[in-house]
């Protein structure tokens, strides 16, 4: 590194927040400007640790010293080059990832971790400043033509590849815009949709064909994809949401965590809803269920709404302040505290919902919950839940949110109608990323399950990789690419 003693200067800093009664009024961003020349100081951190964990902490292999390095050394286009020969967005991890990168930081055993995310973010604006990231169409195509199911960032992803490849690739989004996750999911005071339609732009303009109101199923016949295109690639998420069932669950005033969220993303950003039954948290006193990010971003829409009060339960018991000493280098588990909950949020654990109570009209009033304690059986190891006597409560309640995560991919329609094999937990059956269906194949959480944004653009790297291969009938030129035999149309 060009500044082995860095870590040994500098202290871990990032962005300021703006003030919490400021950023409450508005869906913008919630950070603060920060000086090139910290971040500059921040790359500067990242030590000559021998063996960087945070390679095996990135689920796409970021190659992280090498970029700080060039950071430290203001090389910003070599920075950018780096970063994105392994991340096609990294103006989306930069500001939406967990940074399990940073959980595998060799400086983070004791001391505070480089700020590898905010490095991430930060070179990705220099590189849209200075005009790094522009269109860069392939040199001449390949005939073959692909359509991917699913504009979030698995979809993005695979159709990205696909196209640097030479292969001209449409996506079909059955919403009215693109970007799946990030364009309904995630409110915009955590990813503004400019950044998407930045990205998009960018997409379109190298060739990557985009229809939005395509319901591949539905308005869009599976038999036309099988006809017209030589593959096909499943990204379509996982869908279907965890219920809870409980006696009350048809209460007025009860919706999953994504109703909530996406309305409120459509009225951010001007759409006509006038159509949909209004999900607001204004003047109510609102529970949210479900303690991961999902229902932290609920906590903070509701607030940004103005409810009377937010309070989230969790059913697990409230995880440690303090990293176990044998947890390195795997994610942490800890408490975790987001700008959503400091924005004003009681937070309660080991609860769990036992009622919905509602009034004479059928709206929600309150829910009723009991205490649960967590002891592991000593004979299987597994932890069990044992409901504690005389700890019922009963919690005002006007609008309840249910965060409690997604089972599987929606099976009617495009699933049923392909006739794709599932595995034992309902998703998408795809070895190598190709399912029972020769030319279909399939990416992101709808294969894998529930899980990171950061996942979601690796399993779409990667499955373009797979369909890149079946088209060519051999290597593909993506995986060439990758393990540095040849740079492939940019």
């Amino acid at each position: 590194m060009a500044d082995p003693t860095g870590f040994l200067t500098h202290d871990r800093s990032l962005p300021e927040l703006r003030p919490v009664q400021e950023r409450k009024k508005d869906y913008k961003e919630l950070y603060q400007e920060f000086p090139p020349e910290k971040t500059v100081a921040q790359a500067s951190r990242c030590m000559d640790c021998g063996v960087p964990f945070c390679h095996n902490g990135c689920p796409l292999g970021n190659i992280i010293p090498e970029f700080n390095d060039a950071v430290y050394e203001e090389d910003w286009r070599t920075a950018y080059d780096i970063l994105s020969s392994t991340n096609n967005f990294p103006e989306f991890t930069g500001r939406i990832c967990p940074a399990p990168c940073e959980s595998a930081c060799v400086l983070g055993i004791n001391q505070p971790p480089v700020a590898i995310e905010h490095i991430e973010k930060s070179i990705a604006e220099v590189a849209y400043e200075r005009g790094y990231i522009r269109p860069n169409p392939p040199t001449s195509r390949t005939g073959k033509q692909v359509a991917v199911v699913g504009s979030g960032p698995a979809g993005l992803a695979a159709a990205d590849q696909l196209n640097r490849a030479g292969h001209t690739v449409t996506v079909f989004e059955r919403d009215d815009a693109i970007g799946g996750l990030l364009r309904y999911g995630i409110p915009d005071f955590k990813l503004e949709k400019r950044v998407i339609d930045r990205r998009l732009a960018v997409m379109e303009a190298a060739g990557v064909r985009f229809q939005t109101n395509a319901n591949v199923g539905e308005n869009i016949p599976v038999g036309r994809l099988l006809a017209d295109y030589h593959a096909v690639v499943l990204c379509g998420g996982a869908t279907i949401p965890r219920d809870l069932q409980v006696p009350g669950r048809e209460s007025k005033g009860v919706h999953f965590a994504m109703e909530f969220l996406k309305q409120n993303n459509k009225r951010v950003a001007g759409k006509d809803i006038s159509s949909q039954l209004p999900i607001l948290a204004t003047g109510k006193n609102v529970i949210v269920i479900g303690g991961g990010d999902t229902g932290a971003d609920c906590v903070g829409t509701s607030n940004r709404q103005g409810a009377a009060s937010v309070t989230q339960i969790e059913i697990m018991s409230k995880p440690p302040t303090e990293r176990a000493e044998n947890n390195w280098p795997n994610w942490p588990l800890i408490l975790r505290t987001s700008t959503s909950h400091e924005e004003g949020c009681e937070r309660e654990w080991a609860l769990m919902t036992k009622e919905i109570i509602s009034d004479a009209h059928g709206a929600i009033k309150a829910i009723r919950t009991v205490r649960v304690l967590w002891e592991k059986d000593p004979a299987t190891g597994r932890m069990n839940m044992m409901p504690q006597e005389g700890t019922e409560k009963d919690w005002p309640c006007e609008l309840l949110l249910i965060a409690a995560g997604f089972l599987y991919p929606q099976k009617p329609g495009l699933l049923e109608q392909l006739g794709i094999g599932l595995d034992g937990r309902g998703n998408v059956l795809a070895n190598n990323y190709q399912t029972n269906v020769p030319k279909v194949f399939a990416a992101g959480d709808m294969r894998r399950g529930q899980s990171l944004v950061v996942w979601a653009i690796s399993e779409g790297r990667e499955a373009a990789k797979a369909v890149d291969a079946f088209l060519e009938e051999g290597e593909s030129v993506l995986e060439a690419r990758d393990k540095g035999k040849l740079v492939v149309n940019g």
